[in-house]
């Protein structure tokens, strides 16, 4: 199906895999508003997305959010289709995790995902067509060490996705979820710096050792999740929560 015309809103569209989906669904035709914390409502061609529409605001403000969903719908009418992939990751052992550290995680990346969701879906429904992708993690399907906040935030955007999802059946409405795996942006770029300077290890074994725990054995590309949001904007499929790299990928 083409995308032409269609507006897309791309949280945390500034960089990593935000702006890889962002450019991608650009190239297929769609209007593309960004939602970042540190933009502002103005084109920005620094990053070759000239015709993107950037509004500033936080996702765990609902005050923020309405505006600036209200600004979009100014600029580019009804939205069609919602990638939810602003998030935030940080690291700390079970027993030092403060409770400022979890409930910025919880905030971000799920309340952030809720509230986003609540704020476009009616012009979906209104339509009788949208899509909604939720930018999860492999974090999301299983635990690992030192991340329970993030684990927690990510297990609940997948629990919330298979959620709409069953409540949007029928409607022409679908909601997914993706599930990287390490993807080489600069979040992981911080988390390789942090293994580090903890283990004293270098920076090619780090990334090896975290290539090995990937699905697929290797590190995600920013370009891969693009094309697996593509996939799911453009399909008819609802409730899935697909790993990137799939494992039995090739590099």
């Amino acid at each position: 199906m083409t995308l032409s015309g269609k507006h897309a809103v791309v949280t945390g569209g500034a960089r990593g895999i935000g702006l890889a989906i962002a450019k991608l669904l650009a190239k297929e035709g769609a209007h593309i508003s960004v939602l970042s914390r540190s933009s502002s409502p103005s084109r920005n061609p620094d990053h070759g997305a000239s015709d993107f529409f950037r509004v500033a605001a936080d996702v765990t403000d609902e005050g923020a959010v309405r505006r600036a969903f209200t600004a979009y719908r100014e600029r580019f009418g009804p939205i069609a289709i919602l990638v939810n992939n602003a998030g935030m990751a940080e690291s700390a052992p079970l027993t030092r995790t403060p409770r400022g550290l979890w409930d910025r995680t919880i905030a971000t990346n799920l309340t952030g995902t809720f509230l986003c969701t609540q704020a476009a879906v009616g012009d979906m429904l209104a339509a009788g067509w949208g899509r909604i992708v939720n930018v999860a993690s492999i974090a999301g399907l299983v635990g690992a060490p030192y991340i329970s906040a993030y684990c927690a935030s990510k297990h609940g955007v997948v629990g919330f996705t298979r959620a709409v999802a069953a409540e949007l059946s029928g409607s022409g409405v679908t909601a997914n979820a993706v599930c990287p795996g390490y993807t080489d942006t600069e979040m992981m770029g911080r988390a390789i710096d942090n293994i580090m300077r903890r283990t004293g290890r270098g920076e090619d074994e780090t990334r090896a050792l975290l290539a090995r725990d990937n699905p697929g054995g290797r590190i995600a590309t920013a370009d891969e999740v693009a094309q697996s949001v593509l996939h799911l904007v453009t399909g008819s499929e609802t409730g899935l929560a697909v790993v990137i790299p799939e494992p039995s990928a090739l590099p």
